[in-house]
């Protein structure tokens, strides 16, 4: 028998399959700067012109992490491309900037092209949130590199900001408020531990909780913030923004704070999702554990001036976000690193 590129694993019609499927989606989110369609070798995009003075582009690049293993195991697959494409967009967001286009890589042993369609399905979901074009990416099929049935996600977003509107944090200073945004659950950090504290318990992820099961909560895609806080940039000026993702609000918060200064946040300022105590709980799990884990409640900070708090949340309020003055900032050790704490 003559050895094929197909018998050795690799089923190149399914992926020229995939890619017949992906463009109705792709069109969705086309914004009119685009030039090309998917399916080309590079994806065309051209900044409009004289929209911008000094357009400064910004971008970003994320994976899912462990959080695959439970699409795996829930056999659910319409919700991970949501947390790829949030997990960049939030990123480049925090320097004031509009995402403009995402590109996405899918790697699989075999490409089961229905369930590669559901995960770009959520991948179109994502870019329709925040506002963004699916400009292209990259199926690769690899066998014998995954286990059967898992796959690997990454992503990259580019996005633009008129240089004078970059949020640098430079003029943070101390008595300026901190204003947290309700996260919609874990996000997409912290799984290997959350995993491993349901696995240790002998928990089915079939358990009912808080009116859905464990499996349901966990899966809960993350929350994508750029239309929110781009209407918040356009109504009170904004000083920081932190995305707060792996290592927490401790890890985070300080990525946009000037040298010598710290943040203080009150925990009890926020009502924290019953999945973060309920984890806490059955784990065990140190409460510094927890807080340089998980995001506790709160996926975006925001550093603002005192007078623009109540503006900031009324802003916020009005569409339908969850936020809350949670902290402020103080003096820390003069020329050292910026840091943030978290009290009871």
């Amino acid at each position: 028998m003559a050895t094929t590129y197909k018998s050795a694993g690799v089923d190149i019609d399914a992926g020229d399959a995939l890619v017949e499927r992906i463009k109705p989606l792709a069109a969705r989110t086309r914004r009119p700067e685009v030039l090309s369609g998917v399916g080309g070798f590079g994806g065309l995009f051209a900044l409009t012109p004289g929209k911008y003075k000094e357009p400064v582009l910004v971008s970003g690049t994320d994976g899912v992490g462990t959080k695959l293993k439970l699409a795996f195991a829930l056999d659910r697959h319409d919700t991970v491309g949501i947390d790829l494409v949030a997990m960049s967009v939030n990123d480049v967001l925090t320097s004031g900037a509009e995402p403009l286009f995402f590109l996405d890589y899918f790697a699989t042993a075999k490409l089961d092209v229905t369930r590669a369609e559901a995960v770009i399905a959520g991948v179109v979901k994502g870019c329709e949130l925040s506002g963004c074009t699916l400009l292209g990416g990259e199926t690769a099929e690899l066998p014998g590199f995954y286990g059967a049935g898992e796959y690997e996600l990454a992503g990259f977003c580019v996005g633009v900001v008129e240089r004078s509107q970059i949020i640098t944090g430079n003029d943070i200073a101390p008595g300026d408020v901190v204003l947290g945004v309700g996260s919609s659950g874990l996000h997409s950090n912290g799984y290997s531990l959350a995993r491993k504290i349901v696995a240790d318990a002998g928990l089915a992820f079939s358990t009912p909780f808080e009116g859905r099961t464990l499996g349901d909560v966990l899966l809960e895609p993350t929350r994508i913030y750029v239309k929110d806080m781009l209407a918040l940039r356009a109504a009170v000026p904004l000083k920081g923004l932190a995305h707060i993702t792996g290592s927490g609000l401790p890890g985070n918060v300080p990525r946009c704070l000037p040298d010598g200064l710290e943040a203080v946040l009150h925990e009890a300022r926020w009502p924290r999702p019953a999945i973060f105590d309920f984890l806490g709980k059955t784990g065990d799990v140190p409460r510094d554990d927890l807080f340089g884990t998980f995001n506790m409640g709160l996926g975006m900070t925001i550093v603002v001036a005192p007078g623009d708090v109540e503006p900031a949340l009324a802003c916020l309020k009005s569409r339908g976000v969850q936020a809350w003055a949670v902290g402020s900032i103080e003096r820390g050790t003069p020329g050292a690193e910026a840091t943030a704490r978290v009290v009871a």
